[in-house]
């Protein structure tokens, strides 16, 4: 069935009039059909051009759609367009750092450069200072820095505090290059749970960044033998090979860590990432600029750490340590600060293994409030503590327990002069 505008209707309204009056006038049947069916043409011919009209005008008022922009941010959720912003703010300043390291012969000595391992590092001076890991830079023979525009510089080593594993190297950028620095944030207030971002260049992928979040705080995590590395931080953004040296972030886009190790059973990223605090390195970065290392105090004497043997061998001999832990002074040094501190060494000398020292001595058992069970205890007690300070000491003589207050010498001067 076929549908009709008003106008149509009108029309064969009209049109319907005018057929009675012909038939009443005689016209024929023929003519009538020609005459309706022109008209009903010409009604549909002006509804048609007031279609294209409608049209005409429509285009028209439509005409400059196609040029407007289209609003995207509301496609990112808050969180996303945090992480973009943190990372086309700060992916300029990371750089990547790859080493030369010098190859041995079969007597060790040194024949040829050969390529050694990369890593990450920041930015943290127009001047071209870059805070990394030290065991990113160890043992390099040469160190080369690559910026986010591809251009590449030969560094140098400022200075380096291994037992923190941080280190700063400095390149020299041409004039009128303009750096990027990333700025220190605090580390003292995160707390667990906290959003975190990873910059970095794992397995030479340049400038990828991570995310996770604050898993643990606090963490101390043995490097070596002497070596404790406190107060750091635990996070599950993937810290892969090459994130080494890296800076963790916050949601603003502030240094709250540097990325240093990850423990894993696949050797992978699925493990437990660990950063220093930024706290630790804005303490001990001026003095890596300044002097090319961290000077720390010291106790002057010979520690030695109590183990099981020399335990038994005690109680054999009827004069059992008052504990299982500690550090045994063999000896104090004359006039030394352990000595005018009141602390005295053993004068029996024992054998173990292919080593010599003495018991009867003072037995260490805190430092400056923290427990000291072994030397790295020790080293990791007066990790913070500078030349002239004093610090309270706690041991046992006999099975007494007492304390004393011991003025710290310079670490650096009393192992050079032990040396």
């Amino acid at each position: 069935m076929r549908l009709y505008s008003k106008n149509q209707i009108a029309l064969g309204a009209l049109v319907g009039l005018s057929v009675g009056m012909l038939l009443a006038a005689g016209i024929g049947f023929a003519s009538f059909r020609v005459f309706a069916a022109r008209a009903l043409e010409s009604a549909e011919a002006a509804q048609g051009s007031q279609a294209a009209q409608a049209a005409q005008t429509l285009s028209a008022q439509n005409t400059d759609t196609h040029i407007v922009a289209v609003d995207t941010s509301s496609s990112y959720t808050q969180d996303e367009q945090e992480n973009i912003s943190v990372y086309e703010r700060m992916n300029q300043a990371v750089v990547n750092i790859s080493t030369e390291v010098m190859a041995l012969d079969w007597f060790m000595q040194p024949v040829a450069p050969k390529e050694g391992g990369t890593g990450s590092g920041s930015i943290i001076d127009a001047r071209g200072y870059v805070l990394t890991n030290y065991h990113v830079v160890k043992d390099a023979y040469k160190i080369y820095i690559s910026l986010a525009d591809g251009s590449r510089y030969e560094a140098s080593v400022t200075g380096t505090d291994q037992e923190n594993d941080l280190a700063v190297i400095k390149f020299d950028p041409p004039r009128g290059l303009r750096l990027s620095v990333i700025p220190y944030g605090v580390s003292a207030g995160l707390r667990v749970g906290q959003k975190v971002l990873a910059i970095g260049n794992p397995f030479g992928l340049e400038r990828t960044m991570t995310t996770g979040i604050v898993s643990a705080l606090g963490r101390a995590i043995q490097q070596d033998s002497v070596t404790i590395i406190r107060d750091m931080i635990q996070t599950d953004a993937s810290i892969n090979p090459g994130n080494s040296g890296g800076p963790l972030l916050n949601a603003k886009g502030e240094m709250i860590g540097i990325n240093t190790m990850i423990y894993s059973e696949s050797g992978g990223s699925v493990g437990l990432g660990f950063a220093v605090p930024v706290d630790t390195a804005r303490r001990v970065v001026p003095e890596l600029i300044q002097y090319g290392m961290v000077k720390r105090g010291w106790i002057e004497a010979e520690f030695v750490q109590l183990f099981p043997a020399l335990v038994d061998y005690m109680k054999e001999r009827g004069s059992p340590f008052p504990v299982d832990k500690g550090l045994l002074l063999s000896s104090v040094r004359s006039s030394g600060n352990a000595s005018r501190a009141g602390l005295r060494g053993g004068a029996t000398p024992v054998r173990y293994s292919r080593s010599v020292f003495n018991v009867g001595g003072d037995l260490i058992v805190a430092v400056d409030g923290m427990s000291v069970n072994s030397v790295a205890d020790l080293y990791s007690a007066l990790e913070d503590n500078k030349p002239g300070d004093t610090v309270k000491v706690e041991y046992y003589r006999g099975t007494g327990k007492m304390s004393t207050s011991v003025i710290l010498s310079d670490r650096a001067d009393s192992l050079n002069t032990k040396r």
